[in-house]
């Protein structure tokens, strides 16, 4: 069977005003990754000043700084070009982090799939305010008919 070092990673980029993101999403992150359900690849810290300019902090020997109790496992994972183009979508005045997260899960899946044999073909992540929305619009249609 074929073993897979890292499992489907997902870029995420968090948003907030400072130059500090919120304890609450630091807790939220610490939670999700010592329960075992995702892994931190890298952490990144966008800013950007009024004037436009970018700074770029690779969070990788002091994590206590920022509030984190855990190890970015391999930072360096997200490249130059990917943080460039997300530190584009940060407003002027704005910070944001770049965190990128291992799937735990999708690892044993992923090579299930390889070793049968099988090819991912395409995947998509819906949003969990999107998949919300529509099960929520879904549950009033029902109750309406």
């Amino acid at each position: 069977m074929a073993e897979f070092r890292y499992g489907p990673v997902e870029l995420y980029l968090v948003g907030f005003e400072g130059d500090r993101p919120d304890p609450g999403v630091i807790a939220a992150l610490n939670k999700q990754v010592s329960g075992g359900h995702v892994r931190l690849l890298d952490f990144v810290l966008v800013s950007k000043s009024e004037d436009g300019e970018v700074t770029i902090i690779e969070v990788d020997d002091d994590e206590e700084e920022y509030g984190l109790d855990l190890v970015v496992d391999a930072v360096g994972i997200t490249g130059e070009e990917d943080i460039a183009d997300l530190a584009d979508v940060v407003p002027p005045g704005g910070s944001a982090l770049v965190v990128a997260l291992e799937l735990v899960y999708q690892r044993a899946l992923a090579e299930s799939v390889v070793a049968s044999g099988g090819v991912l073909l395409s995947y998509e992540r819906i949003p969990a305010p999107v998949v919300n929305a529509i099960a929520d619009a879904a549950e009033s249609e029902g109750e309406q008919e």
